[in-house]
Formats: structure tokens, C-alpha cells, sequence
């Protein structure tokens, strides 16, 4: 059974499936209205289980379009401390099971990732000099599991990563896309096991798939033509406004 939304519901719910596939497709801020918008409609911790599905999908979508420019190398270093931080992140789960807790802690995290996006956005030679170290690797591997595990939302810490490694653009579109194929497809059985994904949110992200597809193929088009830094800085107002009320400073 679908849940039950009002038409103004449907219509965010359209427009998170949307930036889903468009933040697949290169434009990685519109991922935080996604994470900021399902949390409102079906709780902080629920949303997670609900949006994963989604994700792989885009992620699928994503490989189609992009696979050809996947940086492999780069894709087998992030992978253990990312999935090493995924089950540290689902450690906290199994803890953190009341949602006015989980609330602030998924707004906190969009915080700092709209932060950390507008500095790789308005000030990228803040990253130029990043040690190509396994232990930034690590580091921002270890990172990015947990916050892709407690909130569907590393794609910001990830692309510092990328951008840090003067990784360039398509190849960093077709190596995340590849990542967090395997990185999503991973989290599953412990989503599941944590009762967030079901019948019901199985149901409602096959009616979202289309919207999905639509985000992924108009980013495709967008980013051979368009400049990102005024479309991303107003997803970045908006989502630190959102962050904002989960903290509940207002």
C-alpha cells in the first residue's frame, strides 16, 4: 500500500526522486534537498530506508550514462574505509532509534555538508594542496560511510575527495556513479534488517523511478552547457535553511 500524502506531497516527493537522478548526473548539491525533503515527509530515520532504493536507482541510471569515464583505482581505494564506516554507522542506528534524536543529528550533517560544499564551490584551492595519503583517504572514506549510512548524503564528501585528487569532472561523475553503486547496493540487508525498507516504501519508489530517470538524463544534457555555482549556491540556501529548522534553531 502507497502511503498517504497529500497532493502538495506528491509533488516534493516528485521533486526529491528529480534531484536524485540530477545529482547523479554531476550536480551533487541537489542531493541535500532530497535527504532534507524525505526526512520531512516520512521522519529523519525512516527517510533513509525510503530514499536508499531511490539512490540505487539513480546510481544504475547514473553507470549507464557515465560508466565509460569510472576511474577504477580511485574507486578501490575508497571502498574499505567507506564500507568500514558504513557499519560503524549502522552500529549507530541499532542505538539511535528515537527520531527527535535523530532529527538534529541528520541536520547537523547536512550542515557541515553544505559548508564543506560551498567551500569546494567558492574556494577550491582550499583543497588544492590535499595529501594524495592513505590516510586522507581514510579519512574521508571513513567519513563518508557513516554520513551515507546515518542520512543518504556523502556524495558532497565525496566529491572533496575527487576534487582534492584533481579528478576531472566526467571522471568524477563515472567513478561515483560506479562507488555508490556498490557503496548503496551494500547498505541494503542492514537497512532491511532496521525495518526501514518494505512493501510499502518498495511501492512508493516504483512510482518515483520516472522522475528519477528524468533528473538523471536533463542533468546529462545540463552539465555539457550550464555553469553550476549559481544553481548550487541557491540549493545550498535553501538546504542550510532546512538543516537549520532539524536542528530546530528556529
Amino acid at each position: 500500500m502507497l502511503p498517504h500524502l497529500t497532493p502538495i506531497q506528491w509533488s516534493l516527493a516528485a521533486l526529491s526522486a528529480f534531484c536524485i537522478g540530477f545529482a547523479k548526473s554531476g550536480f551533487s548539491g541537489a542531493g541535500l534537498l532530497n535527504v532534507l525533503v524525505m526526512a520531512e515527509l516520512f521522519g529523519p530515520r525512516e527517510s533513509t530506508g525510503v530514499v536508499l532504493p531511490m539512490l540505487i536507482c539513480g546510481d544504475i541510471l547514473s553507470v549507464i550514462a557515465f560508466h565509460q569515464h569510472a576511474r577504477w583505482p580511485i574507486v578501490w581505494r575508497m571502498l574499505p574505509p567507506t564500507i568500514i564506516g558504513i557499519l560503524a554507522g549502522y552500529c549507530i542506528m541499532l542505538k539511535l532509534t528515537d527520531g527527535r534524536i535523530f532529527g538534529p543529528i541528520i541536520g547537523w550533517i547536512v550542515l557541515i555538508m553544505v559548508i564543506l560544499q560551498a567551500v569546494r564551490r567558492w574556494y577550491p584551492r582550499a583543497f588544492e594542496k590535499a595529501p594524495h595519503t592513505p590516510q586522507f583517504a581514510w579519512s574521508m572514506g571513513l567519513t563518508g560511510g557513516v554520513t551515507t549510512m546515518l542520512a543518504n548524503g556523502a556524495g558532497p564528501i565525496m566529491t572533496l575527495y575527487f576534487l582534492a585528487t584533481e579528478t576531472p569532472k566526467f571522471a568524477l561523475v563515472g567513478t561515483s556513479a560506479w562507488m555508490f553503486l556498490i557503496l548503496n547496493s551494500f547498505k541494503v540487508p542492514f537497512s532491511w534488517s532496521l525495518g526501514l525498507i518494505h512493501g510499502s516504501s518498495l511501492l512508493f519508489n516504483l512510482v518515483l523511478v520516472p522522475a528519477i530517470a528524468v533528473g538523471t538524463f536533463t542533468g546529462r544534457w545540463l552539465i555539457r552547457y550550464i555553469k553550476q555555482d549559481f544553481f548550487e549556491a541557491l540549493l545550498l540556501c535553501f538546504a542550510a535553511l532546512a538543516a537549520l529548522r532539524m536542528i530546530r534553531v528556529f
